[in-house]
């Protein structure tokens, strides 16, 4: 008996914590599951243009210079490309796709917290043909004007073509601006231009559109109106529990934002994009509304949490009376 009413508060528990919070993702735009043995490490995700449904991902380390494109229908890698021209990866942590089906690759790890001196970006054009195949790329030394420091997310801006990175701080990172134009044959130095929200960065997208940008850390995400780099915090976003949340990246339709996670046979799951990309928050300078929306994001998750405990404590309560009982 006890048992049962153990199991039965784990059941509630579980099922209490699972109530969803925000949207799900429009009907249509389904999740998969990468099946490719290969691909343990899924570290960045980023929606090709070219080939509609297909989805670039890389491994974290101890790879090589390898992209992956996955069919977003059947988790199935469909091409692998092998990059010549770089030296050997040393921490791949983001892919995202510029102007002209352009791909960019962010070996901008450090789990040393700032050990290397350097890092480096890599630039290859997406294939017309999905097949496995050599691709030359070109790759980039970069700098942070304020010294080294870890980074796990890299976006590129659709109508520009300039680069960002957005450093990985428990505290909340910066987003650090390259030159308007990568040097391969010099230093790239990137500089901080705005504080990004109090989350952990461990990935990063932009709209199709070029109007909104989405950070996510493992367990949460904020969406920012874009504006050419001249961030401005929107609203917080749904984010599905994977495990290790690695990735995002928008749909090429920018409807879908598709969340992504480490591991083998890592899950690749869908949720509505906040609306009105681009948008301004709805009155004054902007802060009152992320208040709100913060707020009331925390409010529900702390109402639906005090409800799973109250369900524990009844049920452990009774426990106790039938132990005194017997």
């Amino acid at each position: 008996m006890r048992r049962s009413l153990a199991f039965l508060a784990a059941g509630f528990l579980v099922g209490v914590l699972a109530v969803p919070t925000t949207a799900s993702a429009a009907d249509g735009d389904e999740g998969f599951t990468i099946t490719d043995p290969r691909i343990t490490e899924s570290s960045g995700l980023a929606a090709s243009r070219q080939h509609p449904g297909i989805y670039w991902t890389h491994n974290d380390s101890d790879d090589g210079p390898y992209l992956y494109a996955v069919d977003g229908a059947t988790g199935k890698t469909v091409a692998k490309l092998t990059l010549t021209g770089v030296g050997t990866p040393r921490d791949v942590e983001a892919i995202s796709i510029g102007p002209d089906n352009q791909i960019y690759v962010g070996d901008i790890g450090d789990n040393f917290g700032g050990r290397w001196p350097y890092v480096w970006i890599y630039q290859l054009p997406e294939p017309k043909q999905l097949k496995d195949q050599t691709i030359r790329a070109t790759q980039y030394v970069v700098k942070y004007s304020d010294g080294p420091r870890d980074a796990e997310s890299l976006v590129v801006d659709r109508k520009s073509g300039r680069a960002y990175i957005i450093d990985k701080n428990e505290k909340g990172g910066h987003l650090y601006e390259g030159p308007a134009e990568l040097s391969a044959s010099g230093t790239n130095v990137f500089k901080p231009i705005a504080p990004v929200a109090d989350l952990e960065a461990t990935d990063a997208a932009l709209s199709p559109d070029g109007e909104q940008l989405v950070v996510r850390s493992y367990f949460g995400a904020v969406a920012y109106d874009w504006n050419g780099g001249k961030i401005k915090r929107l609203e917080r976003v749904g984010v599905p529990f994977l495990g290790q949340g690695e990735s995002v990246t928008y749909t090429d339709d920018g409807t879908t934002l598709m969340f992504g996670a480490e591991g083998s046979d890592s899950p690749v799951e869908p949720e509505d994009a906040p609306g009105n990309t681009g948008s301004k928050p709805p009155s004054g300078s902007g802060s009152s509304a992320e208040a709100d929306e913060g707020s009331g994001d925390f409010d529900s998750n702390l109402k639906v949490g005090a409800l799973a405990v109250a369900a524990v404590c009844v049920v452990l309560f009774g426990l106790r009376r039938l132990s005194r009982r017997s």
